[in-house]
């Protein structure tokens, strides 16, 4: 199929991180032009980059070969290097387990990959690029609306399901729980000495959810 090839500008700014955000986004084709942006009351900078690409995209009205030019290394190097496909394989976890961040807009975003044939490609911010500077220029004008909308994939993340990881060794906070996976917490233990006792752990890992506890054996201190 010969698909229209549509050129794509995006944009995200945030005045504090988390603070009020926006979008800039041009469009171009043949000649033509089109500018789209928005923004919210509580957001973040990588939340804005994400948002500005899903709004261009959601724009066309047919399948198209699109050249998407960002400023944002978190975006293009997620699905240009295919990290944002293996989090979503993983149940939107990433390498040691963390859950991979804004998932809402992930979810959103990488279907929209799948409708186009999408080329990311990533450009220099503030580098003289009209276009570039066009949709930072409109994302920052969305700040200055008032009444900005409140985020709700930010206020209200998704739950991501927990799965069990029988195998993980514990030894770090914000690691998944082995027998439910909720991320674990340090506690500080009390140190009343036991007779005979010679050594001690100075922390533990605790889940709290399922309250499984994890001695980590860095955290094993000896008696003088």
């Amino acid at each position: 199929m010969n698909r229209k090839h549509i050129i794509i500008y995006t944009d995200g700014a945030c005045e504090g991180n988390p603070g009020p955000g926006g979008y800039g986004v041009v469009l171009l084709h043949g000649g033509r032009r089109k500018e789209l942006s928005g923004g919210y009351c509580l957001t973040t900078n990588n939340r804005m980059e994400l948002m500005a690409a899903i709004v261009g995209l959601e724009a066309l009205t047919e399948p198209s070969r699109v050249t998407l030019y960002s400023d944002s290394r978190y975006m293009v190097d997620a699905v240009t290097k295919g990290w944002a496909r293996r989090w979503q394989a993983n149940d939107w976890r990433r390498k040691g387990g963390e859950v991979a961040a804004n998932v809402d807009l992930w979810e959103r975003l990488l279907p929209l990959c799948d409708r186009h044939d999408v080329e990311f490609v990533w450009v220099r911010g503030h580098a003289g690029d009209p276009e570039n500077e066009r949709a930072d220029f409109l994302s920052y004008r969305a700040i200055e609306h008032e009444g900005l909308p409140a985020d709700e994939g930010f206020d209200n993340p998704p739950a991501v399901e927990q799965p069990p990881q029988t195998g993980a060794k514990i030894t770090r906070e914000g690691q998944p729980c082995r027998k439910c996976g909720t991320p674990v917490v340090k506690r500080i233990p009390k140190r009343k000495r036991e007779p005979d006792q010679q050594y001690y752990f100075e922390y533990y890992l605790s889940c709290p959810n399922c309250g499984t506890m994890y001695l980590v054996e860095d955290a094993k201190r000896f008696f003088d």
